[in-house]
């Protein structure tokens, strides 16, 4: 498996001078199994425009282009690239879109194509000349054939949002993003007059259990790339809720694991080269004495 970024922040594009080193493309994750010619495409935010420009350069001259995007959910920052994927394009491509919708009245094909209107965009999703398939993904586990398989896992975000556990050959690839620790939501002040003890006792176990079964989920993979938006400080002072982790959460996670590889990602679009270059000082560990953890940089590729 070869796993390369295209697209590393969250919410928002930020490309300028000062986000160069890192990235300012939204989400987008290339992954590769040459051994079975297989091509899937992790979120379909600005990055894959770029990775669409490379596969006209590069598998095009090869034969007709084939492959599958697996979105992790479809907030605008992990789709808004959809329509400048120029693949979509040619009528000898086959692309097979995956994905969580939240709302059944909502299909994935309207969702994801809805972008693609007069009022929006000067070509309709109808007029794609790509064959185009969508499926609607829910937890489970699934044989992607030729010995590669896919765990989905429900995330912790506002949105229904799935991680994906690729399993190929004894090597394992999850994506965790955008997602944070499960939290009791109910009062745990014996003095509040909203306080129920038997509800907070339920909810701090429920908030456990299902910690215990993201971890699971996430457990001695060679890769995880997991949300790593904010710090601690900006986490707890007012982001809880948001959807998204801190690096120390995401670090503990990853030692927890016992993971070989984290790459911190859904980096936030106002942190510059400079702040990513002293948080790294800060967080990114070697691997020597447990998992190697770094921050997702545009254009990096990793062989599992």
């Amino acid at each position: 498996m070869r796993v390369k970024f295209w697209g590393v922040r969250g919410s928002i594009p930020c490309p300028g001078p000062q986000t160069v080193k890192y990235g300012g493309n939204t989400a987008c994750i290339e992954l590769r199994l040459d051994e079975l010619d297989r091509l899937i495409i992790i979120d379909a935010g600005s990055g894959i425009r770029e990775l669409g420009n490379y596969m006209m350069a590069n598998d095009l001259p090869k034969g007709n282009i084939n492959a599958d995007i697996y979105l992790s959910h479809t907030h605008w920052d992990h789709i808004m690239g959809f329509p400048f994927f120029v693949p979509l394009y040619l009528p000898t491509t086959t692309m097979r879109i995956h994905g969580p919708v939240t709302h059944e009245a909502d299909t994935l094909e309207t969702i994801v194509g809805g972008q693609m209107t007069y009022r929006y965009f000067p070509v309709r999703d109808a007029e794609l000349a790509a064959h185009l398939e969508y499926n609607n993904l829910k937890e489970g586990t699934f044989d992607l054939g030729g010995g590669l398989s896919l765990t989905t896992k429900y995330l912790n975000h506002p949105i229904l949002c799935l991680g994906y556990r690729f399993e190929y050959r004894g090597k394992v690839f999850c994506t965790a993003f955008d997602t944070e620790a499960y939290n009791n939501i109910f009062c745990t002040d014996p003095d509040d007059p909203s306080y129920d003890e038997t509800m907070a006792q339920e909810g701090e176990l429920v908030a456990m259990e299902q910690n215990r079964v993201m971890e699971s989920f996430l457990k001695e993979a060679d890769l995880v790339v997991y949300d790593a938006q904010y710090t601690r400080k900006e986490y707890e002072d007012s982001k809880m809720g948001w959807g998204h982790s801190s690096m120390e959460y995401a670090i503990q996670v990853a030692k927890r694991c016992k993971v070989k590889k984290m790459a911190m990602f859904h980096h936030d679009p106002m942190r510059t080269d400079a702040e990513m270059d002293e948080l790294a000082a800060r967080y990114c560990l070697s691997g020597q004495n447990g998992p190697e953890i770094f921050f997702a940089r545009e254009g990096t590729e990793i062989k599992l």
